[in-house]
């Protein structure tokens, strides 16, 4: 049985495409039942559109109250009757209702603790980690609880900073590593084998 998807978006949308091709190459027996954007007019929803994938937008900026907001995007998660929740570049926090915790998960352009938290995303996190000098990026999927890229740690992928790196060109080779971290994430979730102790999340082979 494919594991049926939510894909959460603030943006392009590149996660969520690199998601759909992997799914139609048959690399990941997944199927994408929902998109749903915090902003209007962002390109994610047309690769939403053209894979057929129902979509909507819940507006963020018009929705003052996270209490409020985070319940729409869950009725719509809830109607889409979805096994995971999957955020792909989303850049909002959600109040998690209990029968949805260990059900989302995160992807973040970077080795998690480090360069973590409100406002580090996207070429922010990049131009930190080599403003520090850091001689290794990555990315880390995790598990989404209430504050900003803090659950649980489900795999890692790493790669190398080089000399003469700027923000687009880490970016660039950090996303190579995301595209293939995401599906794997997926695909053991999907077989039951992550198990949460405490802050630990527990692989089985």
């Amino acid at each position: 049985m494919p594991i049926k998807l939510a894909v959460l978006i603030s943006g392009g949308g590149t996660t969520l495409q690199n998601l759909l091709d992997v799914i139609a190459a048959g690399r990941l027996d997944a199927q994408v039942g929902v998109v749903i954007a915090s902003r209007p007019g962002v390109k994610g929803l047309q690769r939403a559109a053209d894979a057929k994938v129902m979509n909507f937008v819940v507006e963020r900026a018009g929705i003052p109250d996270l209490a409020d907001f985070s319940k729409q995007v869950f009725q719509l998660i809830d109607d889409a009757g979805v096994d995971l929740v999957v955020m792909a570049g989303w850049m909002s926090l959600l109040k998690i209702p209990a029968k949805y915790a260990g059900k989302i998960i995160n992807i973040h352009p970077a080795l998690l603790p480090s360069f973590g938290g409100k406002g580090m995303y996207g070429k922010r996190v990049h131009q930190a980690v080599i403003d520090h000098g850091c001689k290794l990026s990555g990315c880390t999927v995790h598990f989404v609880d209430d504050a900003y890229d803090n659950g649980p740690i489900i795999l890692q992928r790493a790669c190398p900073v080089l000399d003469g790196d700027t923000a687009e060109t880490l970016a660039a080779r950090v996303f190579e590593e995301e595209k293939i971290a995401y599906p794997e994430a997926i695909r053991l979730i999907q077989a039951g084998r992550v198990k949460v102790a405490g802050r630990r999340v527990v692989v089985s082979s």
